[in-house]
């Protein structure tokens, strides 16, 4: 195959109707490990609005069961991607979304600006270390597909272009990033994480490596040090030799699933879409007691009367590490 085949696949669809098999080829073809890695810190930036970060650390999801948080974040939200959004296992992966975040009182603007970090961290991610930018034709599906997402979540005023989505998350973290206690306790047990996944040899110096690839901005949210400038370059310096490197390399025939990552370990037996996740108990950990709830706004939530249940507690757009990953 040539090493741009994806790229001419890509770019002979239309997005406004072929979105989810282009932005498929982009996750799961093209750019797998740089679409993991971004919708990792598109996640990650969440946690730095202080409402966000202290309603996850509440849940407790992030400190006692990390793994299993990261785990089921990434085995929801592949089925859309991989299937498309009418398939039975999507719909079941939206629904369970949905009925996580139905039993808390997360408000309108909240989803809309998660919602804005998995368009937007990507194509920004790409453009400084991907071996090529999005195209066009692929940046525009990925508008679609999170805008169709936003949709079956019944999330609001979802913007219709990159650049609405652009300027909601910019606008938004300027206005919401700030430090809390929580906030940065969610973002420490999740980079312990994500050190953990690494070869023990390289394990000391991956923290200053991940701090090297935030930004001032979100550093200072959590009220991580600054890594030193000549690191800081080095490590951006080996992502972009990184992607330089794999224009070279021939395109990808198979797709890499979530299922092939070694980072997913907590169901070496398999499971049900249905059994993933959360299920929050009123009063707990977050969850508002019965009759406290907000809404009920999401189109594929299950019943309606169902609002916290007894069982595990949590959500998963709502934080959580992302994968589709190479």
């Amino acid at each position: 195959m040539r090493r741009d085949h994806w790229r001419r696949y890509n770019d002979r669809l239309d997005p406004a109707t072929d979105f989810v098999d282009i932005y498929a080829k982009v996750v799961a073809h093209e750019f797998p490990w740089d679409m993991n890695q971004a919708l990792g810190f598109a996640l990650f930036r969440t946690y730095a609005v202080p409402s966000i970060g202290r309603l996850l650390d509440a849940t407790g999801e992030f400190t006692d069961r990390t793994q299993k948080r990261y785990d089921d974040t990434a085995l929801l939200l592949e089925p859309p991607n991989r299937l498309g959004f009418d398939e039975p296992e999507a719909r079941a992966a939206i629904r369970r979304i949905n009925q996580m975040h139905r039993a808390y009182d997360i408000p309108d603007h909240e989803f809309r600006y998660v919602l804005s970090t998995f368009v937007v961290v990507p194509k920004r991610w790409l453009d400084e270390f991907g071996k090529r930018p999005l195209t066009p034709t692929e940046l525009e599906a990925s508008v679609q597909y999170y805008r169709t997402l936003g949709a079956h979540m019944n999330i609001k005023d979802v913007p219709e272009t990159y650049a609405g989505f652009e300027r909601l998350m910019d606008s938004y973290e300027a206005e919401h990033f700030g430090y809390d206690p929580a906030g940065r306790r969610v973002a420490d047990a999740t980079l312990a994480l994500m050190v953990g996944f690494q070869p023990r040899a390289v394990r000391p110096v991956m923290g200053v490596f991940s701090r090297s690839l935030m930004d001032p901005a979100l550093r200072a949210a959590f009220r991580y040090a600054d890594p030193p400038p000549a690191v800081e370059a080095v490590s951006r310096g080996l992502l972009r030799a990184r992607g330089r490197l794999l224009r070279f390399f021939p395109a990808r025939r198979n797709p890499k699933l979530v299922e092939d990552l070694p980072q997913i370990r907590s169901y070496p037996d398999g499971y049900r879409v249905e059994e993933l996740g959360t299920f929050p108990v009123p009063g707990q950990h977050g969850c508002p007691p019965e009759g406290e709830h907000g809404d009920e706004r999401h189109e594929d939530g299950g019943d309606h009367d169902e609002r916290c249940s007894p069982g595990r507690r949590g959500g998963v757009l709502h934080g959580g590490a992302s994968s589709e990953e190479r």
